[in-house]
């Protein structure tokens, strides 16, 4: 993606400043004059910041101005680790909203809808962000956060939401509850925000169908504001972000070589207004691609691919190297296997054993030919052989948040 004088100008400006402003980049760059930054060329020499550098700032270590002016924290969702504290200004809030808003406005949603949100509250930056958005909109924010699924239907029924915010996870198991209760005629819903983890088209197709609603990715993680950095439009052509606040790079994950666009690789953001904690060259690990050209929805931000998954969700299996959208390609492909599925590694005599679980509605025979030919096509497209396994509809486990389907056992 080439750099427009509006960013480059941005960046520029950041730099002059940078690193009086901030300790941490005065000891990162401390072999760098970021005055001689002057092209893209330059720019794309400066090293990359890592989740470990963010780690190691803890807690508040990234702050580029002085405490009194942070008005707010949030932390990275993971469970491991030292936690990335990242601090926001009151200007960093107002943009994160601007940006959300904008979100909305891209899905077709107005100050006449009547926002569900689903995901979760407190250090997280889900919750706040959807919130934040929706008042930013002027439409009716109804934040019940995750969890009681039975006080979310009564809740979406009696106050008539048009428009469910969830994860995919989250998603599903309400498109099921609802499903299974009958009720989806007494729903207003017309809209769906989702975002947080990659999802398959099974189990996209079931949301949307199930719901009744149009479907839009929506994008963005913790170091980077939160969610409503970009979302996919109405042609469904991938996700639009917002370039005059962020600069996106695509790098091979092995050589951190920029690649051109719409080659697939991992995305790098910089952000070019952050006050509290700005982020030069970020590794996200999120693997996708920029898609050249405009797209026919008329927008002129730029767009990036829908995710196919994360540099650390590869796995290794006998020598072959997979992720969890090529195991949705799978499925996909595969007739009588529903949208669900778990993955199970294993070690044991001396081989690797990969075991496929999948819901189908199949029994007996049925069964049995349908797990044949997700084995037939697994190999075809990865190159391996599984063990297949066909489990009945609903049996593989459901999140309220992120639900985790590959498990290694390996180690």
């Amino acid at each position: 993606m080439i750099m427009t004088d509006e960013q480059r100008a941005l960046i520029l400006k950041q730099f002059k400043t940078l690193k009086e402003r901030s300790s941490f980049y005065a000891q990162k760059f401390r072999e760098v004059d970021l005055g001689d930054v002057q092209t893209q060329a330059d720019f794309e020499r400066l090293p990359f910041s890592e989740k470990d550098d963010l780690r190691n700032a803890y807690p508040l270590g990234l702050s580029a101005v002085p405490e009194d002016d942070i008005v707010r924290i949030h932390s990275s969702s993971g469970t491991t680790g030292t936690p990335v504290i990242i601090p926001y200004t009151a200007q960093d809030v107002e943009d994160w909203a601007v940006m959300f808003a904008r979100c909305y406005e891209m899905a077709g949603i107005t100050k006449h809808d009547r926002i569900h949100i689903t995901p979760g509250y407190g250090l997280w930056t889900a919750g706040i962000g959807f919130q934040a958005g929706a008042e930013r909109l002027g439409a009716m924010a109804i934040p019940l956060g995750p969890g009681n699924t039975e006080k979310q239907l009564q809740m979406m029924r009696d106050l008539k939401s048009t428009v469910l915010t969830a994860t995919s996870s989250y998603a599903l198991l309400l498109a099921e509850t609802i499903a299974e209760k009958g009720i989806r005629d007494t729903l207003s819903l017309r809209k769906a925000c989702i975002g947080s983890e990659r999802w398959g088209e099974k189990m996209r197709a079931r949301i949307a169908s199930e719901l009744g609603v149009e479907l839009y990715d929506i994008y963005g993680l913790t170091e980077i504001y939160g969610p409503g950095i970009g979302i996919s439009c109405d042609e469904h052509a991938g996700m639009h972000y917002w370039s005059d606040y962020l600069y996106c790079e695509i790098v091979d994950p092995k050589t951190g070589a920029v690649l051109p666009d719409g080659e697939i690789g991992e995305l790098v953001i910089t952000t070019l207004r952050k006050q509290g904690a700005p982020l030069i060259r970020y590794r996200t690990h999120d693997l996708t691609r920029i898609i050249a050209g405009d797209c026919a929805c008329g927008s002129p931000f730029p767009r990036i691919d829908i995710l196919i998954g994360r540099t650390d969700d590869m796995v290794k299996v006998k020598g072959v190297n997979m992720f969890p959208a090529q195991i949705e390609e799978v499925i996909k492909f595969t007739d009588g296997a529903s949208s669900e599925y778990q993955v199970m590694i294993d070690h044991l005599n001396g081989k690797d054993i990969l075991t496929l679980f999948f819901e189908t509605g199949a029994i007996g025979e049925e069964k049995k030919r349908v797990e044949e030919e997700l084995a037939l096509i697994f190999k075809g497209k990865i190159g391996m052989t599984p063990v297949a396994k066909g489990v009945p509809l609903g049996d593989l486990p459901r999140s309220e948040k992120k639900t985790q389907r590959i498990f290694d056992n390996r180690y």
